[in-house]
């Protein structure tokens, strides 16, 4: 019996009572229609939305954390903690003001010297906070309720950057927890001003996690979408549940254990849909594209020509079919980085990735590029899908390339804790890893950390690409719509020439609920506001 096989079987069994006859447990009805469990992508390991760039934080943050503007499904930052701005006339002042009744958690009002905190703690972390720090001349309190930031130079997309849905977002929290944790030290207590808090104390890692609604929360009068608007939470609690193995959240579902299973595996899908209690749809039609991250700074994919000859030799179809199976219509290749079917699409530099693959042009590569049989450290996190089945691809590819792979079978947890250490692989360190990024982040260059190649200040993998870079701050500087092309059209090519990751494909993914729940909205993150169960 195949994998695939074994899962739908597993699966069906033990949904056995589904439609059928044995209840599942439950509270009152009362007490149940106010409780929402959702199975998240994978457990919730650490909980500092600034710390780290992982999806299934974020995902958590946005409900305990606000922000200043957020994001619609245009991409477009609207006001969200503030009631608005005022900039200057040659574009260097910007001074907000807060909207009225913004508490914390902890019952203390958000106060400007709050806001500042965070975004200082913020900017280290982000590439587009790093660009605002580098022309920053001022930002303080002016009172209570206002803040001033003066720059050195315009900066136009200052709202998108406050506002985006790429990690990190910029979380407001007090002033005393911003500053004294830095940017790369996990904060230890959860207080924002979102309209849900965190429960810390049933937090159990690996297990689960459990957030109450804030009541003293007050919501903006503005419809809902995405980020912005009016966050209203229509339950009382949001159970999370870890589930890593995808037959257990399955039967969880039909067996209404759970309500929402955030992004169940394509196989499942066909037995989710024979259940006439469950609804499923794609979860964000920007979908996502596979990464397969190489570590830039140590052998051997410190060589050029090595990272080139895994581009030579992947085929993304073998990715993609592992990730979602034989759906053709779930993904498409995808010689480039931005998303397709976005105005900035492009697959300029990228034949490499296109035509047969070319296994002797690779092992020529890896002998040019000075590969000597160093161990190739995979992490790969086994309890999260997406990763596991492109690790898995992986460590078969390598193998083929005649490269000495040394797989560690970890959690996503895990990697990410292991992905931010500089450490040689045989220190601690590591080679490669798998992730993948929401098409949503990856449109343009302003939030895609992923594609930033400035070195040491580079996300996890540190690539170091002048070319990458110059394109992205011509896209900055771009006084049209033509003029974004034709810089994304250098930056793709020059990011497919230094290889600053491998695309491994482009794929859409699917979410799952119970069909007493309403309120799903689709986007790259899961969003709570808005959504009931009766």
């Amino acid at each position: 019996m195949d994998r695939r096989s074994f899962l739908r079987a597993g699966a069906g069994v033990a949904a056995i009572g589904a439609s059928g006859g044995v209840a599942a447990p439950a509270l009152s009805q009362g007490a149940n229609a106010r409780t929402l469990r959702f199975v998240p992508q994978a457990n919730l390991a650490n909980f500092d939305p600034i710390w780290g760039t992982q999806y299934v934080v974020r995902n958590a943050s946005a409900m305990v954390w606000d922000t200043l503007y957020g994001v619609d499904d245009k991409l477009d930052p609207k006001p969200q903690m503030v009631e608005g701005e005022t900039v200057s006339p040659d574009g260097l002042t910007w001074t907000f003001k807060l909207r009225s009744g913004l508490k914390f958690h902890d019952g203390e009002p958000v106060l400007a010297k709050d806001v500042v905190a965070s975004i200082t703690r913020w900017m280290p972390r982000d590439p587009m906070g790093q660009m605002l720090r580098a022309i920053q001349k001022e930002l303080v309190a002016v009172d209570d309720t206002t803040f001033r930031w003066v720059l050195g130079r315009p900066y136009p997309k200052l709202k998108y950057a406050l506002g985006k849905t790429n990690t990190p977002i910029c979380f407001i929290m007090p002033e005393r927890i911003a500053t004294k944790f830095d940017p790369f030290t996990q904060i230890t207590e959860y207080v924002g001003s979102g309209p849900m808090r965190f429960v810390q104390g049933e937090w159990v890692p690996g297990a689960s996690a459990v957030f109450a609604k804030f009541d003293q929360y007050v919501p903006r009068q503005e419809a809902a979408n995405w980020l912005s608007g009016g966050k209203r939470i229509l339950v009382d609690r949001v159970e999370w549940k870890v589930m890593p193995d995808p037959a257990t959240a399955a039967a969880a579902l039909q067996n209404g254990e759970v309500d929402w299973w955030e992004n169940p595996i394509s196989d499942l899908i066909p037995l989710m849909r024979r259940n006439r209690n469950i609804a499923v749809d794609i979860a964000d039609p920007l979908g996502n594209i596979g990464s397969f991250r190489m570590n830039h700074l140590h052998a051997p994919f410190n060589s050029k020509k090595v990272r080139q000859a895994v581009l030579a030799a992947m085929s993304q179809e073998d990715y993609m079919r592992a990730i979602v199976g034989n759906d053709d219509a779930l993904w498409k290749p995808l010689p480039g980085f931005f998303t397709p079917g976005t105005p900035g699409y492009t697959e300029a530099g990228g034949d490499i990735l296109k035509g047969p693959r070319n296994l002797d042009l690779a092992k020529r590569l890896l002998a040019e590029g000075g590969y000597s049989g160093q161990p190739v450290i995979c992490v790969v996190a086994q309890d999260q899908p997406i990763t596991k089945a492109q690790g898995d691809i992986t460590a078969d590819l390598l193998k083929r390339m005649g490269m000495n792979v040394d797989f560690i079978a970890t959690d996503w947890g895990t990697t990410g804790q292991r992905r931010a250490m500089k450490n040689p692989p045989d220190q601690g360190g590591w080679s490669m890893f798998h992730t993948w990024h929401a098409g949503a982040d990856c449109v343009n260059p302003a939030a895609y950390n992923a594609l930033r190649a400035n070195g040491q200040t580079a996300w996890f993998g540190w690539p170091d690409s002048p070319a990458v870079e110059a394109g992205v701050n011509e896209w900055f500087a771009a006084p049209d719509a033509p003029a974004e092309k034709a810089a994304m059209d250098k930056i793709n090519a020059a990011a497919m020439d230094d290889v600053v990751y491998a695309p491994t494909g482009f794929f859409l993914g699917y979410t799952a609920w119970r069909r007493n729940v309403s309120g799903i909205a689709k986007g790259p993150l899961p969003f709570f506001w808005g959504v009931s169960k009766s």
